[in-house]
């Protein structure tokens, strides 16, 4: 940490977006199916409900470990 808040904000927003960014890469792989085909092009809700709680659930994982 240092001594300017702004700059420490700036560096634990872009070390959170970094983390998300890797773990739902992660987590995309993992799936059964590619996620992305399925959102977008099929237009499952379902799988977009599924994404977006997942998201959801690692920034506050995230956020609360950066706390």
């Amino acid at each position: 940490m240092t001594e300017f808040p702004v700059w420490n904000a700036l560096l634990y927003t872009g070390l959170g977006v970094l983390v998300f960014a890797l773990a739902f890469t992660i987590l995309a792989k993992l799936a059964p199916f590619d996620v992305w085909k399925e959102i977008v092009r099929e237009r499952n809700m379902a799988a977009a409900i599924l994404a977006a709680g997942v998201a959801l659930g690692l920034c506050w994982i995230i956020a609360a470990a950066m706390h």
